[in-house]
């Protein structure tokens, strides 16, 4: 058994080189007759045309996704609540039953897009969520709000994990994480375009006898159909089938996962075994905890902060409340795309959620403890901060250290959709203003127990483990078995070390 370094001090791809490349299924190398200079000069040309080709549209397609399932927030402030007679309680219920058909299909949906083709089932549920987006512009009472809104979340489950999971099977693991980290700023940028374009939007209110919000609801939907269907034709499929590639570059990309030790790039049909494998592994589990305690602040603060800001008593507009909400996310953009690369070098993806996950603490901690406007306007900087880097960060640990095409999917689905699932705490929780002592009080449990609390534990389990595998203690589970079986295993390989 072939032993690897320090997970923190050596590529998981450079050990995995020294094995018998025959037995990792690997083509022959077509770079085989370059210098050491010209593969790395390669490698780096192919890297970023999958960059080119991968990431600025798929991070456009999440921007309207997130637009479109946190723009009641701004829609409420327009006169949402008003024209359709909403009190906090059905107003709260508008905004949980997103979060119940979103997190209940969310897991299915991994399955469905390695069935369908990426190319063919985002671009179908885009038109769908364009379409529920539509709806919402003419609704004329809270059970019509409530249907649409309940199809928004059926229809935009596959987005967010599908793509994570996406991908997760493009790239080798100490490069995933900036990239998720890129994709993830788009909501947070959508925070900041969303609040910019609803100012705008509101001043179409009357035009066609429809009030401002509904304008929100119906410009931006028919945006998102309209992309929709332009992503038949600018969405790519796995790399084994992606028609962006010469044959060259396939082989390339395939390699260098193999090396990588990832059998994405395999024709693996779904056996229910992946989903038992998925159940059993503790991993996905603590997971779980730790990405609800930031998928619940995210989705709290994306809701609520246009509504926190007009309750701070600084008695702006409607229109200056849509502006005020626009910097701290532009702020958590920035610092999600910090942390991913910083996370990518280091490899210490737990360390990474502890330390960030203390911006938020003490932002939330502010807007309990003082009522001050400048104090509170200051902890929405340090909450959305301590929140938005965690999220991709979390999801690109779990993706790191689950390793099978459909094992990972199903790992993702459930880690993703759980979390996602607490979103209907999020739509519940502010509703005593103007200090909102309640929704602040949850979010900074939620942050320092579950976020702060589970990262620590995972990161000494995974640490504990890693240690295992260096001393021998897990060879065990490879006597007697062929290559081929041993990648089976995948991330249960003795010579597989987690990304702590």
């Amino acid at each position: 058994m072939v032993k690897m370094g320090d997970d923190k001090e050596r590529p998981s791809s450079d050990a995995h080189r020294s094995h018998d490349e025959g037995g990792l299924g690997l083509n022959p190398d077509p770079d085989a007759h370059l210098t050491a200079a010209e593969k790395a000069e390669v490698d780096r040309k192919l890297l970023q045309k999958l960059d080119w080709q991968l990431m600025p549209w798929l991070c456009f397609l999440y921007l309207l996704a997130f637009l479109d399932r946190t723009n009641i927030g701004n829609a409420k402030i327009a006169g949402l609540g008003t024209d359709l007679g909403l009190v906090d309680a059905t107003y709260n219920a508008t905004l949980t039953i997103f979060f119940v058909s979103y997190a209940v299909f969310e897991p299915l949906t991994n399955v469905l897009l390695k069935k369908m083709r990426p190319s063919i089932f985002i671009p179908i549920t885009m038109v769908l969520w364009g379409a529920s987006m539509l709806g919402m512009g003419f609704v004329k009472n809270w059970s019509g709000l409530m249907a649409a809104r309940w199809f928004l979340g059926l229809t935009e489950a596959g987005l967010f994990p599908g793509v994570n999971y996406y991908l997760s099977c493009w790239y080798r693991r100490s490069e995933f994480g900036v990239r998720a980290a890129i994709f993830f700023s788009a909501a947070a940028l959508s925070g900041s375009f969303g609040g910019l374009l609803a100012a705008a939007i509101e001043n179409m209110h009357g035009i066609c006898g429809l009030p401002g919000w509904a304008w929100i609801f119906i410009l931006e939907g028919l945006l998102t159909i309209v992309v929709g269907i332009v992503s038949f034709w600018m969405v790519h499929d796995f790399p084994d089938e992606a028609k962006f590639l010469s044959d060259v570059d396939r082989a390339r990309v395939i390699r260098r996962l193999k090396l990588d030790q990832q059998a994405s790039a395999n024709h693996e049909s779904f056996r229910m075994s992946y989903l038992w494998d998925a159940v059993k592994d503790w991993k996905m589990w603590l997971g779980m905890v730790i990405y609800m305690g930031c998928d619940m602040p995210l989705y709290a603060f994306s809701l609520f902060l246009p509504t926190i800001i007009t309750s701070m008593g600084w008695n702006t507009s409607v229109i200056r409340s849509q502006l005020f909400s626009v910097p701290p996310y532009a702020a958590a953009a920035a610092l999600t795309v910090v942390v991913g690369f910083i996370a990518d070098r280091t490899r210490a993806r737990g360390l990474c959620n502890i330390i960030v996950s203390v911006f938020g603490i003490v932002g939330f901690a502010m807007m309990l403890g003082s009522s001050a406007p400048g104090v509170q306007y200051a902890g929405t900087f340090l909450g959305a901060l301590g929140i938005y880097p965690c999220i991709s960060n979390t999801i690109t640990w779990m993706a790191n250290n689950t390793e099978g095409v459909y094992k990972r999917g199903v790992v993702l689905g459930f880690v993703i959709g759980w979390g996602n699932l607490n979103g209907i705490v999020s739509s519940n929780i502010y509703s005593n203003s103007p200090r909102f002592l309640q929704g602040h009080g949850v979010v900074l449990g939620y942050m320092t127990v579950f976020l702060f609390g589970g990262s620590i534990l995972m990161t000494i389990l995974l640490r504990k483990e890693n240690a295992a595998r260096r001393r021998g203690d897990r060879d065990c589970w490879v006597q007697g078995l062929g290559e081929q079986e041993i990648e089976k295993l995948g991330d249960k390989r003795p010579d597989f070390f987690y990304t702590t």
